[in-house]
């Protein structure tokens, strides 16, 4: 069984940056990729960016694509979101997705697609 833990989450100004870490523990992560989706208060959760773990594919969000940059460790079985220029719109709790199977294009968005999820961190940005 794969557990996924995130950290980072604070609150922070707008236009400020942070970094927020996933481990994955339990088993070394051999999937197809790990990522994260974010859940803002009233509103559903949200695919955020992905990475494919062999070739280091990345995928955004039309709406954070230029400011948050995904990167994974796989010596360390972590992936990374840096995030800046940071805006209140980006208030939300981050989650972090692991998918063991591949998953095609068009159902990235998709929740359904990702096999396991940590328990989130909150990532506030004040204006």
């Amino acid at each position: 069984q794969l557990q996924l833990v995130e950290s980072g989450g604070r609150l922070v100004q707008a236009g400020d940056s942070l970094r927020l870490s996933c481990v994955a523990s339990g088993r070394t992560f051999s999937g197809w990729a790990m990522g994260w989706f974010r859940q803002a208060p009233g509103k559903e959760r949200e695919f955020v960016a992905v990475i494919s773990w062999c070739g280091g594919t990345e995928y955004y969000v039309p709406s954070v694509k230029g400011r948050f940059t995904i990167s994974r460790d796989k010596a360390k079985n972590t992936v990374l979101l840096q995030m800046s220029s940071l805006k209140p719109d980006d208030t939300a709790v981050y989650y972090c997705v692991a998918s063991t199977t591949v998953v095609y294009r068009e159902n990235l968005y998709s929740s359904l697609s990702y096999d396991y999820w940590g328990q989130g961190t909150q990532v506030t940005v004040s204006s």
